[in-house]
């Protein structure tokens, strides 16, 4: 689509922008979202949540193509500033949608930078329960 001249033109102030914004942004978190509501959320998520509706989710992210979802991956683990990574309320809010994330749904291209991503924003891997089985598996 575009030549890797073009392309390497536009990625240095694409990743300032996006430094500049995100790392706004998680300021802006950081100062005005308690942490009583954050909890009360990421609680919500785990407790209230039905099992199905997250494996539907999942389904749902399944269906979108590999490079896609590898694009998408690589974007988090390379334009995402580390301003992020040490904010506390960011990370326990990734951390907390993130470990849904079965290893199943990567990308083989795209695992080193889930690896990443996983360790940067200290992303648990989660036993999830095998809808076909019902047992306890890990992801």
């Amino acid at each position: 689509m575009f030549s890797k001249r073009t392309r390497d033109i536009l990625k240095s102030p694409v990743k300032f922008l996006s430094n500049k914004v995100i790392s706004f942004e998680v300021k802006a978190i950081e100062k005005l979202v308690p942490d009583r509501l954050l909890l009360f959320y990421l609680n919500t998520l785990d407790r209230r949540i039905p099992p199905k509706a997250i494996d539907g989710v999942v389904d749902v992210l399944d269906k979108v193509p590999p490079k896609v979802r590898s694009s998408l991956i690589t974007a988090i683990d390379e334009y995402v500033p580390d301003t992020v990574a040490s904010s506390r309320k960011v990370s326990a809010v990734i951390s907390g949608v993130g470990k849904y994330v079965p290893d199943r749904i990567i990308p083989q291209e795209s695992a080193d930078e889930w690896s990443n991503v996983k360790t940067k924003f200290h992303i648990p891997t989660l036993l999830l329960r095998d809808t076909c089985k019902g047992k306890f598996t890990r992801s």
